[in-house]
């Protein structure tokens, strides 16, 4: 029964993991407003090494279309002037010596259903994960010998159970983000 219980705890985890990163990456899709999660995953070349914008400088938003970066160290201005225009967020960074202003242009009905369709794309890698976390319950569960036919078949109802959840998690997820991309 403990090999039960370890294995949906184990498929749980897996699940709760892949909304966890759904949600990552549904931050990173800008729904019109100035986010500091649009540039968290920027990488500058700072002293030779690729590092987080965050830490080599403060991200900040000053109001809903702009998003202001300060450098720490002001060498490093034009490296993360460099980095924010290789990473094809499709912002034009200005700076002024002191800091760089990124302003965020409005979503055009365009480009805000190519959100929509990317944000789709997401939470469909999601469920994805989410049922091979099933597959993968299913199968430690058919390996466990000394184990009644009910006991494994409740056990992959429950699997389907929890399957069943967190693909409707994700569906409202998906519902909201697209919800928050379309609106004006």
């Amino acid at each position: 029964m403990e090999e039960l219980d370890l294995i949906l705890d184990s498929v749980k985890h897996d699940m709760n993991a892949a909304v966890k990163h759904l949600d990552h990456a549904f931050q990173r899709i800008r729904a019109g407003r100035a986010s500091t999660a649009m540039v968290q995953d920027v990488m500058v070349e700072y002293y030779g090494a690729m590092t987080p914008i965050n830490q080599v400088a403060n991200v900040s938003v000053p109001d809903a279309m702009t998003i202001s970066i300060q450098p720490w160290d002001r060498t490093a201005i034009n490296a993360i002037e460099k980095a924010i225009i290789n990473s094809n967020l499709g912002f034009a960074p200005s700076n002024n010596g002191e800091n760089i202003i990124l302003n965020v242009p409005p979503l055009t009905e365009e480009r805000r259903r190519e959100l929509a369709k990317q944000a789709k794309g997401e939470a469909e890698d999601t469920k994805i994960v989410v049922r091979n976390a099933r597959q993968n319950g299913i199968k430690e569960l058919k390996k466990l010998d000394g184990v009644s036919e009910d006991i494994i078949k409740d056990s992959e109802g429950s699997i389907q159970d929890l399957t069943d959840k967190y693909v409707k998690i994700c569906d409202e997820h998906l519902k909201n983000k697209e919800a928050e991309i379309m609106k004006v």
